[in-house]
């Protein structure tokens, strides 16, 4: 049986349900799937019936539209994949969705779509191999060994993330990072050379990897002998140049735009079928195709020397062994907290006003001792988000001004196992991370992003560099727990709340300026944990509540006091993370925030809209939703409303209406 013959498989595959779907993008699967066979058949260590083995080779489909290539050498190689799930491409609850979504279906590294960020996901799976082999691999003994394979096109290249991966990929030498670029000059608008002219193999040259350049991507003896090269690293990452026709096969659209994105119709599919000699009808492989696709034998066999080397591990080193196998299963050591714990009876006991981006700081360091895999990094601004503990050693590293390949460099670094990873900025540059914190909200991954200087506070750098919307926008992201605690103590459970977190990822928002530390004891730090609480309880008949979060929860208790003299009965409520506060119980939502009270204060120093839900029609909201300007901080909040005046008005305005 020929080679072409089992890439036909693919190509027929992926024409058959995107026509069935009329819906998807059999070009990439088409153009690409002489090299997919090349990889997944000869190259690939996987085994189909263990799909979470650690060592196996990730491989990541960043031009995730060509989803139909992957689907159908996952199904054709032996994975639980049947046939109904390809025939049901891009219907409701079908584990193969338009682009493919990690955790839905079974071999699928990574969400990949939105283009350019499964490259950078790659780039972080390849540095948790690289450093997972360093701490655990012996002279005698080698238990992590495995190779990162990322299919890109020229849109993944188009986008600036993967200047950001691909140039940090270079500058770490992650010699195992092999990159294939499906090279075949076409996007959605047609030929990308008025729009994409610059030499990319010169490109990478100048990021520091190899290159293997002018690969036929429609012979095999070629891509196996750029792939045998590729294999062999000089300790650089490998890029392999692949020339390909879109849609090859489909005689009337191959090489065009117009197979890009849209099912062929009846008469190209049946003019293609004729073209590459495939007379089965829709959907059908033969018996002696999916023999010579299994990849289930030789998958067995390497899982099987694994395993092997796997149990001399065990023997010789069992501590490490234990711990490696503890880390990429995810299970958080038994008294990680501990000293964390600890930190905060400290607090309580002794309460210190500072900055909370040095509180969160202080908690990394509580945190890290008793959490190896914790690996933390910040894009060029290590010192001002206080990301890096003392004694972090290489458990820390600098980024560089790269916000997006950051957070999608550790998106793939968790993903991989192994690690915790998080990762610092200004709370304003979040924006340019923005698609893959949704990212890790839509794969369900425990990422954590610090973002610091989260307010028109920032002052004197001003609008530039002071948030205002970024919170609301962070809070409106489903699956995302975003904390702005007040102080210490509050940072501290914030902290330990995103390290507990299994399927969520949380955002840490922490202040440039002091906070006054506030008065806690064990009530107060549950309440902490479910996300908002009684911090200051009414005097007399409750009347009205303040609801405030970070700096502004000074403000509140200040306006109360105020309106506590007055004889008004008020009460205030921090809520440092309304996900989390709102997915309590009616019980406990009710008992902070009693439904009868309809005269509700809600103060902080950003965007108001999320607030109005909380504060409900006869409520008001003390927010900022225009631009800051530059001036000293305090000067900055006062001239933006934020003040002790402005909540008190706002109590005394909702108590008469």
């Amino acid at each position: 049986m020929s080679r072409t013959e089992r890439a036909n498989a693919i190509r027929m595959l992926a024409v058959d349900a995107v026509e069935r779907a009329n819906s998807g993008h059999p070009g990439a699967p088409m153009g690409m799937a002489d090299v997919a066979e090349v990889l997944w058949h000869d190259n690939l260590k996987h085994d189909p019936a263990h799909p979470q083995w650690w060592d196996r080779d990730r491989f990541v489909l960043s031009n995730g539209h060509g989803s139909m290539l992957l689907y159908s050498v996952l199904h054709l190689s032996g994975y639980d994949l049947d046939i109904d799930a390809l025939k049901n491409f891009r219907q409701l609850h079908a584990p193969t969705a338009g682009h493919p979504e990690f955790g839905e279906c079974v071999g699928v590294e990574t969400t990949t779509g939105p283009l350019g960020q499964g490259l950078a996901n790659a780039v972080g799976m390849a540095l948790a191999e690289s450093r997972l082999a360093a701490e655990f691999n012996r002279e005698d003994h080698t238990v992590v060994d495995h190779n990162t394979w990322v299919f890109v096109g020229d849109g993944c290249l188009m986008e600036g993330i993967s200047h950001e991966a691909a140039s940090l990929a270079g500058t770490l030498a992650l010699g195992k990072l092999i990159c294939v670029y499906d090279d075949n000059g076409i996007s959605i608008d047609g030929e990308v050379q008025s729009w994409f002219s610059e030499d990319v193999p010169q490109r990478f040259e100048a990021y520091g990897w190899r290159v293997i350049r002018n690969v036929d991507g429609h012979d095999a003896d070629e891509i196996s002998a750029a792939f045998r090269s590729a294999l062999q690293s000089d300790g650089r990452p490998t890029l392999v140049c692949c020339r390909t026709v879109i849609g090859f096969g489909a005689p009337g659209k191959q090489g065009t735009a117009g197979v890009h994105g849209a099912a062929l119709g009846a008469d190209e599919v049946a003019a293609t079928r004729l073209q590459l000699n495939w007379g089965h009808p829709p959907f059908h492989i033969p018996e002696h195709v999916y023999e010579e696709w299994d990849c289930r034998p030789r998958g067995a066999d390497a899982f099987g020397a694994w395993q092997q080397r796997w149990q001399a591990y065990e023997a010789a080193h069992p501590e490490l062994a234990r711990e490696l196998e503890r880390r990429m299963n995810g299970r958080l050591p038994v008294g990680w907290d501990d000293e964390l714990d600890a930190f905060i009876e400290a607090q309580i006991a002794a309460p210190e006003s500072i900055a909370t981006r040095v509180s969160s700081q202080r908690c990394i360091g509580a945190i890290a001792p008793n959490l190896p895999e914790l690996f933390g990094g910040s894009a060029d601004l290590t010192g001002s988000n206080g990301t890096r503990w003392p004694d972090a050693g290489d458990r820390h590293m600098s980024y560089g001004v790269r916000e997006f390949g950051m957070t999608a460099v550790t998106n793939g670094m968790l993903l991989h196992g192994g690690f915790r990873p998080y990762s610092g900025t200004f709370l304003v540059f979040m924006e340019y991370a923005r698609n893959a914190v949704r990212l890790a909200s839509l794969m369900g991954i425990n990422n954590i992003f610090v973002y610091t200087h989260d307010s028109v506070a920032v002052g004197e750098d001003g609008p530039t560099h002071q948030p205002i919307e970024q919170l609301t926008s962070l809070r409106t992201t489903p699956g995302l727990d975003t904390w702005r605690p007040c102080d210490t103590v509050e940072s501290a459970v914030a902290w330990r709340s995103a390290i507990a977190s299994r399927s969520r990822p949380s955002a840490l928002v922490f202040t440039r300026q002091k906070t006054k530390a506030l008065a806690h004891d064990g009530e107060t730090v549950r309440g902490i944990a479910r996300g908002g609480y009684v911090l200051r309880r009414e005097v007399g008949g409750l009347q009205a509540v303040i609801i405030a979060t970070g700096s502004e929860v000074g403000l509140a208790l200040e306006a109360a006091n105020q309106l506590t003299a007055d004889g008004v009965g008020v009460r205030v409520v921090s809520m440092p993370c309304v996900e989390v506060f709102q997915a309590q119980d009616a019980e406990y939502r009710v008992s902070v925030l009693p439904d009868e009270v309809r005269a509700r204060v809600a103060v902080e120093a950003g965007h108001p809209d999320i607030w109005y839900r909380i504060v409900g029609l006869d409520g008001r909201v003390i927010g900022i939703d225009g631009f800051g300007m530059s001036a000293p901080g305090d000067v900055a909040l006062a001239e933006c409303g934020m003040t002790v005046e402005n909540v008190v008005r706002a109590v005394q305005e909702t108590l008469k209406a």
